[in-house]
C-alpha cells in the first residue's frame, strides 16, 4: 500500500468563523461589566448636570418683583425681591410645558418685554408696564401659531387663597372651596345654568399674597375652578382668532393690592346711588295676584297689617306680573296702547280692557289703582326687557315694524328674526339693549308706567345670561361676554339713581343697587352661609351698594323659615347696605321676633346707613369696598385669609354673627394688631390681632364690635 499522505488542516466553509481557540467566560463577563459602568457613569453624569442646572430662570425683572420660569413644574412664578415664596404660580399651557427649558427671547433687543414659545403651538409675549407706586405689573399675551390653537393658564391654589371673579350659586370665600366647569365668564341665570357665574362678575382675581390678575373685558373667556387645587383661564373653544391676555401684578400685602387694583376696576368715575334707599327697607309683595282688583286689595290688607305691627316705613316691591296686571288696568285701551305711548315691559300677556270698564269708571266707580291704597309705603314696579311671544307687545311690534328693537338673528341679507328664549316659563323676544332707539322706548315707557302708578322707584330684571352664548352661536359686536348686562345697566341708570338691577358686570361706576342671588331657607352655603361671602365678593369687585337677598331666603317653596334661622338672617342683614323682607316676621315667628325687626330696623337706620355713606366716600374716591375682610386690616395674618363668618363696615366695625344652627357662641377673630375693640353690647374692650374662643351670643344677640383706637 501507498504510505499514506499527511492530510492539511481542514478549513472550514466560507459561511463559517474560523476556529479559535478555547473561550474564557470570565473575559466576556469583564466586558459586559465594563460596558454597564460606562452607561452608569453616562447617566448619573447628566443627571447631575440635569440637576445643577438651575431651576429657574428670569423672563423679566423689575424693580421690586419680577418673572422667572419654573422648569420642572412649567409655570411663570411672580416674585417679590426679598420674598420667600412666589407670589404666583402660573401654569402655562395648563402645566404641558413642565420640564422645558426658558425658550430664547426674541424680544432681547428690548429689556422691558420677552417674546418665546415653548412648541410650535403659540408664543407668549410679556412686558413690564408698570413698576411705580403701590404696584409692580406685568402684562402677559398669548399669540397664536396655529388655527385652533388651545389657550390655557392655570394659577395655583396652594398655600394662596384666591377672591374675587365672579359668584356662584352657593358663595364661598375665598375662591378656594369652589367648584365649577369651564364655562364662558359671564353672568348666568341660575335658574338655567345653577353651575354659572353670577350675579356679580368682574376679570378680576386677587391673591392673599398681594398678587392680583386683571382680564380686561374684551377678552373672550372661559374660567373654571378646581377646588383647592387652581383656577385656569383659557380661550373658548373654537374661536377664530384665540387670544389670551391679562395683567399681573405684584404688591406688599392683599390690601394693598385690593387698594391698588380697586381704584381701577371701574370704566368710568364712580357715581354713587341714592342713599335714601339705605334707609328704606324693602317689603316684597308675595299677596294674591291675578286681577287688579284683587293685587290692590291685597297691597290694601298687607300694609295695613304693617303700620299694625309699626313697620309702616319703607318700599313696597311689586314683582313683574303684578306691575304688568296693573299697568293694563291703569291704562285704558290696553297693551296696544301703551306700546304706541309708554309703559313697561312685560314677559306675560295683557289683559285688554272692555268698554264696559271704561262705562264704570265714567259713571263714577272708584279707579283701578289709587296710591293711596299703599300709603305711607313707598312704591317700586318691576320691569324686564322680555316680551311673551303671546303678548300684544311683542305682536303688535311685529305689526308696526318695529322687530328691530328685540335681539335678532340674520337669516338672509338685510331681513332677520328675533332671538327667543326662555323667560320665567314662557318663550320670550329679549330688548337689544344696545339699539338707542330700543332703549329709548324702554325707558319712555317705563316712566309713563311709574307716573301713573305713583312709583318712586323701579327695578330691573334680566340682565344675566348671554342668548347667543346660550344657543352655540357667535355674538354680534358689543354682545361678546357680559357685553348685554353692561348695556341693560346703562339704560337702568336713566331710570333713576335707586334703580335695581339683577346682575352687575362693566357697571360697577354706575348710580344702581345689585340685587345679589336668592338663596335657600336653611344654614348651607346656598342659604344662610352664603350671605357674608356673597357680601364680601360683591363689595370686592366694585359692587359696594346691593341688596343682599330677603330674611329667610326666597329660592324656596311656600313654606316659611324656621324662627331660628330667621333672626340668624336678620341679624346679618341689619350690617349690610339694604334690609329686604320677603316673608313677614309676623307669618314666621313669635311676637318677640317682631319686636326684635323693628329693633334692627332702626339700628339699620340710625348707625349702619351713616356708616355706609361715610365710606361711600372711600369708595367713590378710590375704590375701595365699604364691606370689607377682616385681612383689610390684618393683611399678613394668614388667619385671616379665609374667614368668611365676619366681616367689617369701613375700617371701625366689626361684625361676627352666628351661622351655626343650634349655637349661641362662637370663636370671634379680632383684625388690627395694635387695636382696641369695645363690643357694643357689653362694653367689655379687647386687644386686636387677637381670637376670642366661645364667645356667648343668645338667640337675640349679634356680636358686634367698634374700634376705639
Amino acid at each position: 500500500m501507498p504510505p499514506a499522505r499527511a492530510r492539511p488542516p481542514s478549513q472550514p466553509p466560507p459561511w463559517e468563523p474560523a476556529s479559535t481557540e478555547p473561550r474564557e467566560p470570565w473575559r466576556g463577563a469583564v466586558a459586559c461589566l465594563g460596558v454597564a459602568v460606562f452607561f452608569v457613569l453616562t447617566i448619573g453624569v447628566v443627571s447631575w448636570q440635569a440637576a445643577e442646572a438651575p431651576r429657574r430662570a428670569w423672563l423679566l425683572r423689575g424693580p421690586a418683583a419680577g418673572l422667572a420660569w419654573e422648569r420642572r413644574a412649567g409655570a411663570v412664578l411672580l416674585l417679590r425681591r426679598g420674598a420667600g415664596r412666589p407670589l404666583a404660580a402660573v401654569a402655562l399651557a395648563a402645566g404641558a410645558a413642565a420640564g422645558l427649558p426658558l425658550p430664547p427671547d426674541r424680544c432681547r433687543p428690548d429689556g422691558g418685554r420677552f417674546c418665546g414659545a415653548w412648541d410650535e403651538a403659540a408664543e407668549l409675549h410679556v412686558a413690564l408696564e408698570e413698576a411705580a407706586g403701590a404696584a409692580e405689573c406685568y402684562s402677559l399675551a398669548w399669540t397664536p401659531l396655529q388655527p385652533g390653537a388651545a389657550l390655557k393658564d392655570c394659577f395655583s391654589m396652594a398655600n394662596v387663597s384666591w377672591y374675587g371673579g365672579a359668584g356662584v350659586r352657593a358663595p364661598r370665600w375665598p375662591l378656594n372651596a369652589v367648584d365649577a366647569e369651564p364655562q364662558p365668564f359671564v353672568i348666568s341665570d341660575f335658574g338655567r345654568n345653577p353651575g354659572g357665574y353670577g350675579p356679580v362678575l368682574e376679570g378680576y382675581f386677587l391673591a392673599s399674597t398681594g398678587a392680583t390678575v386683571t382680564v380686561a373685558p374684551d377678552v373672550p373667556l372661559f374660567l373654571s375652578v378646581e377646588s383647592d387645587r387652581r383656577f385656569c383661564l383659557e380661550s373658548p373653544p373654537g374661536s377664530p382668532a384665540p387670544a389670551l391676555r391679562y395683567r399681573l401684578c405684584a404688591s406688599t400685602d392683599v390690601a394693598a393690592a385690593q387698594r391698588h387694583a380697586g381704584a381701577r376696576l371701574a370704566l368710568e368715575p364712580r357715581r354713587p346711588p341714592d342713599t335714601a334707599l339705605l334707609r328704606s327697607p324693602i317689603w316684597h309683595y308675595r299677596g294674591p295676584g291675578g286681577s287688579a282688583a284683587k293685587i290692590k286689595r291685597g297691597l290694601r290688607a298687607f300694609c295695613n297689617r304693617l303700620q299694625r305691627h309699626r313697620l309702616k316705613e319703607g318700599l313696597l316691591a311689586l314683582g313683574e306680573r303684578c306691575t304688568a296686571a296693573l299697568a293694563d288696568a291703569v291704562c285704558p285701551g290696553g297693551p296696544a296702547r301703551l306700546s304706541r305711548q309708554a309703559g313697561p315691559s312685560f314677559s306675560s300677556p295683557l289683559r285688554l280692557s272692555t268698554p264696559q270698564d271704561g262705562r264704570r269708571q265714567r259713571r263714577g266707580a272708584k279707579p283701578p289703582w289709587e296710591l293711596s291704597a299703599v300709603k305711607p309705603m313707598k312704591l317700586s314696579v318691576t320691569l324686564s326687557p322680555y316680551a311673551s311671544v303671546a303678548s300684544p307687545l311683542f305682536l303688535s311690534s311685529l305689526r308696526d315694524g318695529a322687530a328691530g328693537r328685540w335681539l335678532s338673528l340674520r337669516s338672509r341679507p338685510g331681513a332677520s328674526v328675533p332671538l327667543l328664549a326662555r323667560w320665567k316659563g314662557q318663550l320670550a323676544a329679549r330688548l337689544d339693549a344696545t339699539s338707542e332707539a330700543a332703549a329709548s322706548w324702554l325707558v319712555a315707557r317705563a316712566g309713563r308706567l311709574r307716573r301713573a302708578l305713583g312709583a318712586e322707584h323701579a327695578a330691573l330684571e334680566g340682565a344675566e345670561g348671554n342668548a347667543y352664548l346660550e344657543q352655540g352661536l357667535r355674538p354680534p359686536a358689543g354682545l361678546q361676554g357680559d357685553g348685554y348686562a353692561a348695556a341693560l345697566a346703562t339704560v337702568a341708570a336713566t331710570l333713576g339713581n335707586a334703580t335695581v338691577v339683577t346682575a352687575g358686570a362693566r357697571s360697577s361706576h354706575l348710580p344702581l343697587f345689585v340685587r345679589l342671588s336668592p338663596l335657600r331657607p336653611d344654614w348651607s352655603h346656598g342659604g344662610l352661609k352664603g350671605l357674608i361671602p356673597a357680601a364680601l365678593l360683591s363689595s370686592l369687585l366694585g359692587y359696594s351698594f346691593f341688596v343682599p337677598d330677603a330674611v329667610g331666603g326666597t329660592l324656596a317653596d311656600e313654606l316659611p323659615p324656621d324662627q331660628e334661622l330667621y333672626v340668624r338672617w336678620l341679624q346679618i342683614v341689619t350690617f349690610l347696605p339694604v334690609m329686604s323682607f320677603s316673608t313677614p316676621p309676623w307669618a314666621c315667628c313669635d311676637a318677640w321676633v317682631l319686636n326684635l325687626t323693628r329693633q334692627c330696623i332702626q339700628r339699620h337706620q340710625d348707625f349702619v346707613a351713616p356708616l355706609i355713606v361715610k365710606y361711600s366716600q372711600d369708595w367713590v374716591a378710590w375704590g375701595y369696598p365699604i364691606i370689607r375682610p377682616v385681612w383689610w386690616l390684618s393683611p399678613t395674618d394668614p388667619a385671616a385669609f379665609t374667614i368668611e363668618d365676619e366681616f367689617l363696615i369701613g375700617d371701625e366695625v366689626l361684625v361676627a354673627p352666628i351661622t351655626e344652627k343650634g349655637q349661641t357662641w362662637r370663636d370671634i377673630y379680632l383684625p388690627g394688631e395694635g387695636c382696641l375693640w369695645m363690643d357694643t353690647n357689653s362694653a367689655q374692650v379687647f386687644d386686636g390681632g387677637t381670637v376670642l374662643r366661645n364667645y356667648s351670643a343668645s338667640l337675640a344677640e349679634v356680636p358686634v364690635f367698634v374700634k376705639t383706637s
